[in-house]
């Protein structure tokens, strides 16, 4: 038997938290900011005004913090956290920023029969 230490199918002992040098979670991070930001840039004229405009522009303070990070943080498994935390910080903000403008203009439009 492993102990947890050694399992390798633990979140937090996977290569990409572990060993990578970062180059794939700027790819991921920038591809994945590419994809929010088109499609929030449809939604910057809808109610309620600024929502998507604030939401490309905290992805994109949030890809700048994961390239800062590749530079600054010199501990591997730390800047690898940082990095994957601002994955995962772009995701909830696109997430949030389309769920609240798509259910405003749901509820403008239903409920205004």
């Amino acid at each position: 038997m492993t102990t947890q230490a050694q399992d390798p199918t633990l979140i937090r002992n996977q290569p990409s938290l572990t060993t990578s040098t970062g180059r794939v979670w700027l790819f991921v991070g920038a591809v994945f900011a590419l994809i929010s930001i088109a499609v929030l840039i449809p939604m910057m004229g809808m109610h309620p005004p600024g929502v998507a405009l604030v939401g490309i522009c905290v992805i994109v303070g949030l890809y700048a913090a994961m390239v800062i990070a590749r530079l600054v943080i010199d501990r591997q498994r730390l800047r690898l956290g940082v990095m994957a935390g601002c994955m995962g910080a772009m995701a909830l903000v696109a997430l949030v920023c389309t769920y609240w403008v798509a259910s405003e203009a749901w509820r403008v439009t239903v409920f205004a029969v």
